[in-house]
């Protein structure tokens, strides 16, 4: 691969460099009501991926927010997360001044930047990722430090241990290719149709994070849709042989939920359309990890089919030229 393999292959090396410089940031959730997640981008989709792992876990409720304002409830007794990989992000730095402005808790996950200074300034717990990525290939950085956080949080023993072993694990990168090349393998003779990805709540974050590896990546086109929900709604637009190709992410922990993919695919492979169904080996973070890892790889090989360079992203750097701008 001509672009980001090199960024890619670090991702291991990101889980272990968070595990080395992670320090419990010293207090005892009975302070708190509710948690926030503040984030956008590859930056945000931590904080999502975090909340559906520790929906079930976490003894306060969670709530991510990927906008410049933060709810009205929160308060004094709220505790504010910000995620922003350059700390330069204006959203998540607008939404750090109304946490604050609130009296909430806050704390930092950055390389630097403003986020960073106003941290270190304001007295609040500042975790520091490494510089020299693009955010979106960072992801082990800001993941890795809310899995410290919430597994602290949420009384769950070992996690320093299962990540740094997840991490050894992820070091054999050969593995996760051959996975991903089976699985771009599957449709590559399909493209350019969109992939659309098909979630349960629990996989709903993983999805995403592909959707968003794909496009940003791979300039392509990707939709997610979440069972059951879509199965109240979106089920109706799948007649006939689609221009899509459908990953399916089922972490089979909702019987009823799983009968609903059974049935999903054979109304879609009944009409000609191409179903892959990607598979977790459990619902814990190593599974989680490896499949995260699994596709970022998928994507990368969409952007090589494509004849694309990967770290190019104009769109996005021109809306930021322009908001500076304005």
């Amino acid at each position: 691969m001509k672009y980001q393999s090199k960024d890619l292959r670090q991702f291991p090396e990101q889980i272990r460099f968070s595990v080395a410089n992670y320090k419990s940031p010293g207090f005892n959730l009975d302070h708190f009501d509710n948690i926030l997640l503040c984030g956008l981008g590859g930056s945000g989709i931590a904080g999502r991926i975090t909340k559906s792992y520790f929906f079930d876990k976490c003894p306060l409720p969670i709530e991510v927010v990927s906008d410049y304002t933060l709810p009205n409830y929160v308060s004094k007794k709220t505790l504010a997360i910000m995620c922003s990989y350059s700390g330069n992000t204006e959203e998540t730095l607008a939404m750090y001044d109304a946490a604050k402005a609130k009296g909430a808790t806050i704390i930092v996950i950055a390389t630097g930047g403003k986020l960073a200074e106003k941290a270190v300034n304001d007295g609040y717990t500042l975790y520091k990722a490494q510089t020299g990525f693009q955010p979106r290939m960072a992801l082990g950085y800001s993941l890795t430090f809310l899995l410290l956080l919430f597994s602290e949080f949420s009384g769950i023993q070992n996690a320093a241990g299962e990540l740094t072993s997840t991490a050894s694990s992820l070091d054999d990168e050969q593995k996760f290719m051959d996975k991903a090349l089976k699985l771009f393998e599957a449709f590559e003779n399909t493209l350019p149709a969109k992939v659309v990805v098909v979630t349960d709540y629990f996989t709903n974050p993983i999805g995403l994070r592909f959707c968003q590896q794909l496009q940003e990546n791979a300039k392509h086109e990707a939709f997610l849709h979440e069972l059951p929900e879509s199965n109240h709604n979106v089920i109706e637009s799948y007649y006939g042989k689609l221009d899509s190709v459908f990953v399916f992410l089922n972490s089979k922990i909702q019987p009823r939920t799983n009968l609903r993919f059974k049935f999903l695919i054979g109304v879609l492979e009944e009409n000609g359309n191409l179903v892959h169904e990607v598979d977790l080996s459990s619902s814990g973070i190593p599974a989680v990890l490896e499949c995260i890892y699994t596709l970022d790889w998928v994507s990368l090989l969409v952007a090589d089919h494509k004849g694309l360079n990967s770290t190019l992203i104009k769109n996005i750097n021109a809306l930021k030229d322009y908001l500076t701008a304005n």
